[in-house]
């Protein structure tokens, strides 16, 4: 084997490593798992928060999709509500109320749906332009990206995986953005837990 092959491969596997590595856990608490990282050429980490839900992936489906009952559940909503469907998309307005002293933003999210042959369902999350005028006050978010990933893992037993890439624009203190990517997995995780088990989560 030539020694510029076995550099590129060296190289190669150096860069898997780090891809694998920049993943770290910052938090484990009631069952739920928080990971951060950072992000390239931004100042905001991104999260991966997980955790197993005793419900079907059905049920929590369900609970996404119901969007009066999803705003309850998933950190920081003040507002949300549909603005179109085609197929396995879905345009959706959100609007945020966070922690004072940072102001109200909004967005528009495109929601991929993404039904696998095993069972689970990945729903890709991304901000869009448009669709919804300027709302004086508000600060629209442009820049995110996220997933959920519903894994059945037996019988009426689903893991869990939100993650969220996002630049929420305008000036967040350093101690909050770094409580947000914290508080926003662990509170969405535990109360879409709470809410799915009490709503018969053990049933089909």
């Amino acid at each position: 084997m030539s020694r510029r092959l076995v550099l590129c491969l060296l190289l190669t596997l150096s860069t898997w490593a780090g891809a694998a590595e920049r993943w770290h856990l910052a938090q484990d608490e009631d069952g739920i798992k928080v990971y951060l990282s950072e992000v390239p050429g931004s100042q905001y980490q991104q999260f991966r928060g997980v955790a197993l839900i005793k419900a079907s992936v059905r049920t929590l489906s369900d609970l996404q999709e119901n969007l009066r009952v999803a705003c309850k559940w998933l950190y920081g909503c003040a507002d949300m509500r549909l603005l179109k469907v085609e197929g396995d998309r879905t345009w959706v307005y959100l609007t945020t109320a966070l922690p004072w002293p940072a102001s109200t933003r909004d967005m528009v999210i495109l929601v991929h749906s993404e039904r696998r042959d095993d069972g689970s369902l990945v729903r890709h999350l991304k901000a869009v332009p448009g669709m919804v005028k300027h709302v004086p006050g508000q600060i629209r978010v442009r820049q995110l990206k996220g997933l959920w990933t519903l894994v059945p893992k037996g019988e009426h037993l689903t893991e869990v995986t939100y993650e969220l890439q996002a630049d929420p624009a305008g000036d967040i203190p350093s101690w909050l953005a770094n409580q947000f990517v914290l508080d926003a997995p662990t509170i969405s995780l535990r109360t879409l837990r709470a809410v799915a088990e009490r709503q018969g989560g053990a049933t089909p």
